[in-house]
């Protein structure tokens, strides 16, 4: 059923992002291409390496790294999916898609994408 779509898989910073870990890897053994943004706060709860283990590829989490200076990220990423999952997605995240406000990779990612967009909410009640 996702064989051979590319999931860019968006993890924002609550603690049910160690259940993106289990996502990522159930994409990509369902024959998904994945790659995983990040919030930064989200790092407080996984660390980058676990999900670039898990998809083979780097993690996009910062707007301005200037190692791939002449490629603009969040466009590529845009470009390169099919299906975009905020999971978790937390009421910070949801805000920002709502109202359109970039200022992280992920957000960014988002206002560029002109696919499907999976939002899963994880928040205290």
């Amino acid at each position: 059923m996702l064989e051979n779509l590319n999931i860019l898989l968006g993890v924002s910073g609550g603690i049910a992002a160690y259940k993106a870990a289990d996502l990522c890897r159930r994409f990509i053994r369902a024959g998904a291409q994945t790659r995983v943004i990040m919030t930064r706060a989200a790092t407080e709860f996984v660390a980058p390496l676990t999900f670039e283990t898990l998809a083979k590829h780097p993690v996009y989490l910062d707007m301005f790294d200037r190692e791939r200076g002449w490629e603009i990220e969040h466009i590529s990423c845009a470009q390169w999916g099919d299906a975009l999952v905020v999971s978790p997605a937390t009421a910070n995240a949801i805000a920002k898609l709502a109202g359109g406000i970039a200022d992280d990779p992920l957000s960014t990612t988002a206002l560029a994408f002109r696919g499907p967009i999976v939002v899963a909410p994880a928040m205290n009640t």
